[in-house]
């Protein structure tokens, strides 16, 4: 399959990006190069090649998942800036400016 300019300006379309004739050109050369590529991998022998689930073998050491005390919540709150009654005050990050 090889791509031409009106696949890229498809492409292009429905990922709402624009393109110079030049980077349209460029574009068009590296989707034929990456699917060229993908066609390379295509003849490669796989046959007994047991797939890969993680590129080092390292394997996780699990722990069990046992919750523990370290401080309460009051002695928390102790420490807070600001707070307000049982809970942590922060300032606020959403809205427009015109809520703050």
């Amino acid at each position: 399959m090889k791509i031409d300019k009106e696949t890229v300006n498809k492409l292009a379309h429905l990922a709402r990006l624009k393109f110079s004739e030049s980077d349209a050109q460029k574009m068009t050369a590296d989707l034929n190069q990456i699917l060229d590529w993908v066609e390379q991998l295509k003849k490669v022998e796989t046959e007994g090649v047991e797939p890969l689930t993680g590129m080092s073998e390292e394997v996780n050491v699990f722990r069990e998942d046992v919750s523990k005390d370290t401080i309460s919540h009051e002695d928390a709150l102790k420490n807070a800036p600001n707070k307000d009654s049982n809970y942590f005050r922060v300032p606020k990050v959403l809205g427009n400016e015109q809520d703050s």
